[in-house]
């Protein structure tokens, strides 16, 4: 690369720019779902997009998502860590790669131990005629977990 390629420096600075605003796209969603915050957090989905949420199953529809994630998640308080996320960004197409780390304490901040689980996430993303990156889906497999779940909501009843 050099200084005589302004038409690659171009494309490489999108590049950047576009996982930084993915990350962003993730770290505002993420933020708004801990704060129950429906309306920011199903924004940052598709109308089409899709969650497989391991062994929740899988719902369909933008709609549909906030609908029963905001069911799921009614108990709980602030819960959500995102880690080692990457990003492969292709014109208006993207993927991403990342880890959860779910701590789910009471709605009341009970002094009660936590129940946490964790996995990893795999993204696609699609950017709209706006020019702002989408989830068009989310897949979550689910490799670990601790603690006593009685306030989370059962894998049955999450595909109700």
């Amino acid at each position: 690369m050099s200084a005589a390629d302004p038409a690659g420096l171009e494309r490489r600075l999108r590049v950047l720019e576009d996982k930084e605003a993915l990350r962003g796209l993730l770290m505002r969603g993420w933020r708004a779902l801990d704060h129950k915050d429906w309306a920011a957090w199903s924004a940052c989905w598709a109308q089409d997009a899709v969650l497989d949420f391991g062994p929740w199953g899988v719902t369909y529809g933008r709609e549909a998502i906030r609908e029963t994630v905001e069911w799921a998640e009614e108990s709980f308080g602030r819960q959500h860590h995102l880690l080692n996320t990457h990003f492969e960004v292709d014109g208006d197409r993207a993927s991403g790669i990342g880890y959860m780390w779910f701590v789910a304490v009471s709605g009341d901040g009970g002094s009660g131990a936590p129940f946490v689980l964790g996995g990893p996430y795999d993204w696609e993303f699609r950017r709209g005629a706006d020019g702002r990156w989408l989830l068009v889906r989310q897949r979550l497999g689910v490799w670990w977990s601790d603690g006593d779940d009685d306030g989370a909501r059962a894998p049955e009843a999450f595909s109700r």
